[in-house]
């Protein structure tokens, strides 16, 4: 088990199932090094040892958190070459777009262009309609929405003439093969078990979700509340979870109408490790929340 948090969820990122598996999508897995849990072991004994990316502040957003420990996975794990980050296409002033990362695989000489994301999304029947979709704790955020836009739009962008001069620019001649990484959860009803898409990887990270109205039901004690950048990877903790965090998060997602991540630990000689995972939604979910 690693301690060091920022060691924890770049091991998650190497290993994590994704939420869409297909033609285009990316595994880690195959490229790694026989030794990178080694390496991975030694940052976490001797954190000045650990690349510069990791010893920064972890950004406010997530996202970008996601990118710098895929940054250095690409590079400081996997030893690829990085071409290019976060490259805007723009067409008259106009962006058309983000290339996630520009890198070249030293074992096949390709240039490969990769987008990113890292996503939680609880699943849901419409009451009406019977459909079962997958939201975002913000409802404007859906799975089959950003799959379309992944394979419809993003990994495609280096096809459009704007990105080719860009791609020319860094000298890059061949067309770059449009890859996708996107791990995350998939959160069920506390109720029961919805259809899983045909997409998803097996073993994907689970968990459940619930109204606020629907907490009694839960066990009480044993929770803590995760702040991000902790939603990655499992939870551990050395001392036992303060009491009452259950109900002073229902409470809140009441209060402000906005979603929370928990997690209920169980205790050993080793400490405190999460058990299972749960968000808490206000009774309005998921209705789309105002713009005001």
């Amino acid at each position: 088990m690693f301690q060091q948090p920022v060691i924890r969820h770049l091991a998650w990122l190497c290993q994590a199932p994704q939420l869409y598996q297909g033609d285009m999508s990316f595994d880690p897995s195959v490229w790694l090094p026989e030794g990178y849990l080694q390496k991975l072991q030694y940052w976490d004994r001797h954190p000045a040892a650990m690349p510069a990316v990791l010893q920064q502040p972890p950004p406010r957003r997530l996202g970008r958190y996601f990118e710098q420990l895929y940054a250095c996975l690409l590079q400081d794990l996997l030893g690829w070459d990085m071409l290019a980050r976060n490259l805007q296409i723009q067409h008259e002033r106009r962006t058309l777009g983000e290339l996630d990362f520009l890198v070249r695989n030293p074992r096949t000489d390709a240039i490969e262009h990769h987008e990113v994301a890292v996503k939680f999304y609880l699943g849901h029947r419409d009451t009406e309609t019977g459909a079962v979709l997958w939201y975002g704790p913000n409802s404007r955020d859906r799975l089959d929405l950003k799959t379309a836009r992944l394979l419809q739009h993003q990994a495609r962008l280096t096809t459009q003439p704007a990105a080719q001069v860009e791609l020319q620019a860094l000298g890059v001649c061949q067309m770059p093969t449009p890859r996708i990484f996107m791990p995350g959860y998939l959160f069920q009803p506390l109720q029961n078990v919805l259809q899983v898409p045909s997409q998803v990887e097996p073993g994907h990270g689970q968990g459940r979700w619930c109204y606020a109205s629907e907490a009694s039901t839960l066990i009480a004690e044993g929770w803590v509340v995760l702040h991000k950048p902790h939603w990655l990877a499992d939870w551990h903790q050395p001392l036992a979870p303060e009491a009452g965090i259950l109900h002073q998060t229902v409470k809140q997602v009441a209060h402000t109408g906005r979603a929370g991540l928990l997690a209920r630990l169980t205790g050993s000689a080793e400490g405190w490790r999460e058990v299972e995972r749960l968000f808490m939604v206000p009774d309005s979910w998921p209705a789309v929340p105002s713009k005001g």
